[in-house]
């Protein structure tokens, strides 16, 4: 099967990563469901798209939400008949908080984005992969390089991504027999919305606060992208992309 007839799907598909992957996998051929909260950003990343964009369908999608989840991957197979890639993207944090003073609803909103919405999506994907013919697919989890070390004060955003690296393992044991293939890449200082605040200074380990470099997200879609080109019988277990130097290597 060529990427022109291989069904793609991005969740946090409305800005930063999620557009850049989106496009990305669009230019490669692939057919891409986008799912976001926000039904105006997921037409703004399909215009982007330019010309690529007729092979694109929007779902507004809450992850967070069983229903919404089922919705849009019942809404996937109505549309393409199967799915071949599942980018689990989707994320959310708080602003830095120390962990005594964090709130339940604050703590609560993170998980109920990056760990329970992660699950959901990986859930409905596999009951869709197991049953299509052919039978199988891959499903690329967005970690972090919180997934490996916290930055200070970030409690509920390090914690979920540690626990995608989890999930990300267990998937990846419990789809073999059904040929899904499960990896994860942990995405470092890309220029995005999000991590924009990096180049003004943000707070380090020792208690300074400097600036960090930031790289193009298009090295993320990039490799996105070669991770989903593999056959099924080989996968990129965990990918690390980062801006060179910024201080995740290291002491400090």
């Amino acid at each position: 099967m060529t990427t022109a007839n291989k069904i793609a799907l991005v969740t946090g598909a409305g800005s930063g990563v999620g557009r850049q992957v989106t496009i990305a996998m669009l230019r490669e051929g692939y057919s891409v469901v986008l799912a976001g909260r926000r039904a105006d950003a997921l037409d703004d990343t399909i215009v982007a798209a330019g010309p690529d964009g007729a092979r694109a369908l929007a779902v507004p999608t809450d992850v967070s939400d069983p229903a919404s989840v089922g919705a849009l991957f019942a809404k996937t197979k109505e549309a393409f008949g199967r799915l071949d890639v599942l980018f689990n993207n989707a994320g959310a944090n708080v602003p830095a908080t120390p962990i005594e003073d964090l709130t339940f609803e604050q703590w609560n909103m993170v998980v109920s984005v990056n760990l329970t919405g992660l699950f959901l999506c990986t859930q409905e994907a596999v009951r869709l992969m197991k049953s299509q013919e052919p039978m199988g697919g891959r499903i690329i989890n967005n970690g972090s390089i919180s997934a490996h070390a916290p930055r200070p004060n970030s409690a509920p955003y390090t914690a979920t991504k540690h626990a995608v690296t989890g999930l990300t393992r267990c998937t990846s044991l419990d789809g073999r027999k059904y040929d899904i293939a499960c990896g994860q890449i942990d995405i470092g200082n890309a220029a995005t919305d999000m991590a924009s605040r990096m180049a003004d200074g943000v707070p380090q380990a020792n208690g300074t606060i400097a600036p960090e470099p930031l790289m193009d997200p298009a090295h993320v879609a990039s490799a996105v992208v070669y991770m989903a080109s593999l056959p099924l019988d080989a996968n990129v277990q965990f990918l690390t992309v980062m801006a060179t130097k910024m201080p995740f290597v290291g002491r400090g």
